[in-house]
């Protein structure tokens, strides 16, 4: 599959955001794959890199979508695990020393990963993640 901007879709954290104001073409949207759908989160001038937003998905699920300095998307569940908390959004992003981008709750500093949802320090815990694009 191959986004608008040509290049190959991949599962998670794709692409990089269109600067605004980039002629005609309509404002790149934070896309995430829900029931096999792409579904538009908002448009991606809307983040700010290097931090989170919530967002509700159609069934009422709160997901936590996250734009890198980089300009890729991630989405993960918003619930900290940990706590019940609905808060992952407003975590801290980072990446390992092997590079595995994540995001560290602001409540008791577990890191998830943002490309599958695995905790980083329980491997007995994850959340759920999402494929996301920028569209």
């Amino acid at each position: 599959m191959t986004t608008a901007l040509g290049r190959t879709a991949v599962p998670t954290g794709t692409g990089p955001a269109r600067p605004a104001g980039s002629g005609a073409r309509a404002a790149a949207r934070v896309e995430l794959l829900v029931d096999r759908r792409w579904f538009g989160v908002c448009d991606a001038d809307r983040l700010t890199p290097g931090r989170g937003a919530a967002a509700l998905l159609p069934d009422g699920r709160q997901v936590a979508v996250f734009l890198d300095r980089a300009g890729i998307a991630y989405a993960i569940g918003n619930q900290d695990p940990f706590t019940g908390a609905y808060v992952l959004s407003r975590g801290l992003l980072g990446r390992t020393a092997e590079g595995l981008p994540f995001v560290a709750s602001p409540l008791l500093k577990q890191r998830f990963d943002l490309r599958t949802g695995q905790c980083l320090d329980d491997e007995a815990v994850a959340v759920a993640a999402y494929a996301a694009r920028v569209a």
